[in-house]
């Protein structure tokens, strides 16, 4: 009994020791490979409900299907947030299972820059990439987003934790992820992302699950 107690402590001291936070700045994360089983799983600094969003990343790949570049799920509802790429410079935010679809010109062979914002007062939602925008429609005017969430980058969840699809798999690389709970102007924030308030990349709570590797990262 006392052997399976302390087993028990030690896989939970370990999760926690997986979990802690990381300076990631410089860093990429890598998803070498098309897979259901690698991802990173974020941890927000506070969790709470969510009337308002801004959330602002950087990646590369050189995918042309479809894939997610970030899934934020509830026990209510998997796609509480997704942000999803439809297409090569079409993008998909969902909020509570509702999507919106901003349809921009493909980019060229390097990394995007995207920047979403989200407000329940109006259900406006911006999105902005590589410093340009791609415009402002509504989607869940008056919804609050759970606080009790699973927050993936890599995959997309079907349901709340899991439910992957390798076609919907991220391969490449993913940097300077960062969460607020409020709205900012993006235009400012595309040329310059200050740290998020509940996920920010220089203190970032996360821990990688499968084939997925921290690298110093080769573009700006």
């Amino acid at each position: 009994m006392k052997t399976l107690l302390l087993g028990t402590l030690l896989l939970a001291f370990l999760s926690e020791v997986a979990s802690l936070p990381g300076d990631l700045r410089g860093k990429s994360l890598i998803f070498p490979q098309e897979s259901t089983t690698a991802y990173v799983s974020l941890i927000p600094k506070v969790k709470k409900s969510l009337s308002n969003f801004t959330l602002c990343m950087k990646a590369f790949t050189d995918l042309k299907r479809t894939y997610s570049l970030f899934s934020y799920s509830t026990r209510s509802r998997d796609n509480e947030i997704l942000l999803f790429v439809n297409a090569p410079g079409v993008y998909m935010l969902y909020i509570a299972n509702s999507a919106v679809t901003f349809n921009g010109p493909p980019v060229a062979y390097a990394p995007i820059h995207v920047c979403v914002s989200w407000e329940s007062a109006s259900g406006i939602a911006e999105l902005w990439v590589n410093g340009k925008p791609l415009g402002r429609k509504g989607v869940r005017k008056g919804y609050i987003l759970g606080a009790e969430a699973k927050i993936f980058l890599g995959q997309e969840q079907d349901s709340f934790g899991g439910g992957f699809d390798a076609k919907q798999s991220f391969v490449g690389e993913i940097w300077e992820v960062s969460l607020w709970d409020k709205i900012f102007y993006l235009k400012n924030m595309c040329a310059y992302c200050p740290s998020g308030n509940l996920l920010t990349w220089h203190n970032l709570i996360h821990r990688d699950y499968g084939y997925v590797v921290t690298k110093p990262r080769v573009w700006a």
